[in-house]
């Protein structure tokens, strides 16, 4: 896991302290080594430079290898066209041979790499079985033979999280690519300057020449409105864009436009599974146990986020029985966020998994002053605005694992997309049932769903009817929710946007949950909370890794009739009873969901004046996009005249962040 930066010149040279610079904004993302390659146009050839860095350790530059940094940044060639950065997290072959930028044997080949390939052990002895060899134990170099050996056709054989950039020095071809799910970041900008560059972390930009940022206003709108992030390629900085998961780009460098040729190279292509509810409990089960088996795969100290939830319990549970069948007696290590509000405490049931097993358990109370007092560097390396304060509960658990050494966690990120864990799907569930003219089911589990979670339906039939009516009758009720599509606290003539929300509703394909899973999967709700996830763990130097989102797992989960995940009041039917010997009991009939959820709702009931202070600065910040309306909204919420909600905390950290980087109106 590290952070890659990469730069090249579309016009005359580089600076090369310019690759240092952006890959030292980064060092939080790989702070056990540093490497840079430099590439100078010469005779029509390019040819390379490695060069060492500051912190490169001395090991690296002694190891002999075609990629080991010969120079110091002081003998950097001042013809270099482009650069690659690189800091690296050491977690699979701790040697000097897995230093980076890395290149094949034959000098043709450079990467710079970010994530992990869980199968990278069976692609290597594939590869060798082809003619190819290997001077490291890394994944790093099985992603650059297997370039080598199957061109971008090579991205359908690898299983992992990634973004990587790859440089052919022979042909002048770039190759850069994000894995199916967008787990790994990659953000590229095209410079006033004459630059385009690619970075892990937007804040890699703020350093180079040309860059003066302005708030990209239909993406504003929709986080402060909506909430979203990351469901398109756009980011809230207008020009800044991120290669989406899933997608791809390979040109010659010196065909670079303002535009990149990016294509999708993955699509959740699913195929409907025609088994019974048995094999399907099964293979979920096979599937699920050999994803936790390849993530534990580390040369460093493996742990896990528990909340107490289904999804963080049952990784939990999986890796416990692992270890007892490799008779591995390591104590295990599981971090958890607990809240001051006792209902949103899920300490009653992370105890129920830590006493069944022999676990370590290490807890963290995330709390107002933490908060306040970290706010600014919270923001910061997010990058953009986020939708609560549960980040803040997230990022403190990696920072408990980072202090207990502990360089890997895995985490159930995933688990609700694929699985209809979300409870507003109960509504989708109810709308398929009618499509189908299942009447007498619908009711009855309108029964179930009440009795599990003491919701009766009637209150809000019309966010089933959503589902249910054609898009004509859809419009219709949508008239009804007009001054949240053009709420009066936005100002119109400050920025530029088309109200509505951005994201369509899934069509009706023989099932609305399988639908609206893809929905979540694609754009909705997983590309945030990965870059959340992304962002809060490399924080504190961890690596964080999702075994739900193994691809195998995602497209059985996705292909599995709609009873097999949700009825009967249940969400996850299948992982309940494929776990059912694994899981406490406790958990298994567990109905709430809550997740690192801080007591946001209690602090600013508590401490009304210290978030209208947070509030009227963010106005302030906004520099007029938000106005006097929000206060009024904030002030009403806290008398109980509106229902509570996270608008306010959204106008504050949006406010935040443009102050914190100097973000401009146009």
């Amino acid at each position: 896991m590290c952070g890659i930066s990469a730069l090249f010149c579309l016009q005359g040279q580089c600076d090369p302290n310019n690759i240092i610079t952006m890959t030292n904004c980064v060092r939080h993302r790989g702070p056990d080594d540093e490497g840079y390659v430099f590439f100078s146009l010469e005779e029509g050839q390019y040819k390379s430079y490695c060069i060492a860095g500051n912190e490169t350790p001395p090991a690296v530059k002694a190891a002999g290898l075609p990629y080991t940094p010969s120079c110091s940044s002081v003998h950097m060639p001042e013809q270099a066209v482009i650069a690659l950065g690189h800091r690296r997290l050491s977690i699979i072959d701790l040697s000097p041979s897995g230093h980076q930028p890395m290149c094949s044997h034959s000098l043709r080949y450079w990467i710079v790499f970010n994530g992990e390939i869980y199968n990278y052990p069976e692609l290597k002895r594939e590869l060798e079985s082809l003619g190819h060899t290997f001077v490291s134990r890394s994944d790093t170099e099985v992603i650059l033979a297997s370039y080598a050996q199957w061109g971008k056709d090579c991205l359908h054989k690898l299983n992992g999280m990634w973004a990587f950039i790859i440089f052919d020095s022979y042909s002048g071809v770039l190759f850069a690519a994000r894995d199916r799910f967008g787990i790994k970041p990659l953000y590229y900008w095209y410079s006033p300057a004459g630059y385009l560059v690619f970075g892990s972390e937007i804040k890699q930009f703020t350093v180079l020449p040309g860059w003066k940022p302005l708030v990209n206003g239909q993406r504003a709108y929709e986080f402060l409105n909506y909430g979203l992030t990351d469901h398109t390629h756009e980011t809230v900085f207008q020009g800044v864009f991120q290669i989406p998961g899933g997608w791809a780009l390979e040109c010659r460098v010196d065909e670079l436009k303002r535009e990149l040729p990016v294509y999708q190279w993955y699509t959740l292509d699913i195929k409907p599974f025609r088994g019974s509810y048995q094999e399907a409990c099964k293979t979920f089960l096979t599937l699920f146990s050999d994803s936790i088996r390849i993530h534990l795969h580390a040369d460093v100290p493996v742990g896990s986020c528990l909340s107490g939830g289904l999804d963080s319990s049952s990784i939990v549970c999986m890796v416990n029985e692992i270890l007892k069948e490799k008779q591995d007696t390591e104590l295990q290590k599981v971090f958890s966020a607990r809240s001051e509000d006792p209902a949103l405490d899920e300490y009653h049931y992370i105890l129920e998994v830590v006493k069944s097993r022999n676990i370590q358990s290490h807890v963290v109370f995330p709390n107002i002053n933490d908060l306040m007092n970290n706010l600014d560097d919270l923001i910061w390396h997010n990058d953009e605005p986020f939708e609560s304060t549960s980040i803040f509960a997230q990022s403190k658990v990696f920072q408990l694992a980072s202090d207990n050494n502990i360089k890997v966690m895995l985490d159930g990120q995933g688990g609700d997309e694929i699985l209809a864990g979300y409870h507003y799907l109960f509504k989708v569930y109810f709308a398929e049932l009618l499509k189908l003219g299942k009447i007498f089911r619908f009711f009855k589990e309108e029964q179930e769903f009440k009795k599990n979670h003491g919701y009766d339906l009637k209150r809000d039939y019309s966010g089933v009817l959503y589902y249910v009516l054609p898009d004509i009758f859809r419009d219709l009720i949508m008239r009804n929710y007009q001054s949240f599509i053009n709420p009066p606290w936005i100002n119109r003539d400050k920025v530029s946007f088309k109200p509505g929300y951005p994201i369509e509703p899934p069509k009706y394909t023989g099932s609305l949950i399988n639908e609206i899973s893809k929905v979540l999967v694609s754009t909705k709700s997983l590309p945030a909370l990965l870059h959340y996830e992304d962002r809060d763990s490399m924080t504190h130097s961890v690596e964080a890794r999702v075994p739900f989102l193994d691809y195998r797992l995602v497209e059985f989960a996705i292909s599995l009739p709609t009873e097999f995940k949700i009825g009967s009041g249940l969400t996850k039917k299948i992982l309940r009873d494929a776990l059912a010997s694994i899981l406490p009991e406790k958990i298994l009939k567990r109905m709430d969901k809550i997740g690192f959820a801080t007591a946001e709702e209690k602090w600013m009931r508590e401490s009304p004046d210290t978030f209208r202070k947070l509030l009227s600065d963010a106005i302030v910040a906004s520099q007029g996009i938000l106005n006097e309306n929000a206060l009024i909204h904030y002030d009403k919420m806290i008398r109980g005249e509106e229902p509570f909600s996270r608008l306010p905390w959204r106008w504050i950290c949006f406010g935040i962040w443009m102050k914190k980087f100097e973000v401009k109106v146009q």
